[in-house]
């Protein structure tokens, strides 16, 4: 369950759009990340006590500006989410959406971290689900079950093409389409393993021939990644 993954430049930006005559001020990159990550988690740490009281108390909201602050100092491009962990209780992600210039930021953030426990667990990037199969999502009106999609998947020299289909595309406009093609991917394969091995990613509103369900894609991407001969842009 996604608590909240917002940075603080959206957040203040709803609160009160900006003077379109007025420039967007500029953030301050740190030059040094180890030393931004280490100002970091010395500040998560005096801030966890809040952070476990909110959510305990069912209220994220109440430290999201406070993390906010805190994510930007390490880096101002990075996203960040309070989720619910895998193996412990609560997951804080810290993701630089596989751009890789902030991929120094989150290696140090992740290096400087402490070990995940029973309470906390953290990641560097979105994590995969545990089971997608398993997860329904409300888009408006339509409750979509991804058990229902299927996948046809062509691989190429360690890239997977991708062409994703559900029963209810008939049913949604093409914006909810497109969240529904990609949505289904990052969920099952995680944003790191999904930026490394999709390639070209498709909507078919037909259902076509040869599909497979959200598991067996998910085997097969992890088994190319496994494969050190079949790496990306490998040559010979």
């Amino acid at each position: 369950m996604r608590l909240f993954r917002r940075r603080r430049s959206e957040a203040d930006t709803e609160a009160a759009p900006p003077d379109p005559r007025t420039p967007w001020p500029e953030q301050q990159v740190p030059s040094d990340a180890a030393a931004a990550a280490a100002a970091f988690w010395e500040g998560w740490y005096d801030l966890l006590p809040e952070v476990s009281a909110a959510l305990g108390e069912g209220e994220p909201h109440r430290v999201e500006h406070d993390l906010c602050v805190l994510v930007e100092t390490l880096h101002p491009r990075l996203h960040f989410s309070l989720e619910r962990g895998r193996m412990a209780i609560y997951a804080l992600v810290v993701s630089g959406q596989e751009d890789p210039e902030l991929r120094p930021y989150t290696d140090a953030w992740k290096a400087a971290g402490p070990p995940d426990d029973a309470i906390w667990e953290y990641h560097d990037s979105v994590p995969p689900v545990p089971d997608p199969t398993g997860v329904t999502v409300n888009l408006g009106e339509h409750r979509i079950s991804l058990a229902d999609v299927r996948v046809v998947a062509q691989v190429d020299d360690g890239v997977v093409d991708v062409a994703v289909h559900h029963p209810a595309f008939a049913d949604l406009d093409e914006a909810s389409r497109t969240t529904m093609t990609f949505l289904p991917l990052d969920a099952t394969l995680g944003e790191r393993l999904a930026a490394e091995r999709l390639g070209r990613v498709e909507t078919a509103e037909a259902a076509p021939e040869g599909t497979i369900d959200l598991l067996e894609f998910r085997e097969l991407v992890r088994g190319l990644a496994e494969q050190p001969d079949e790496s990306v842009g490998a040559s010979d």
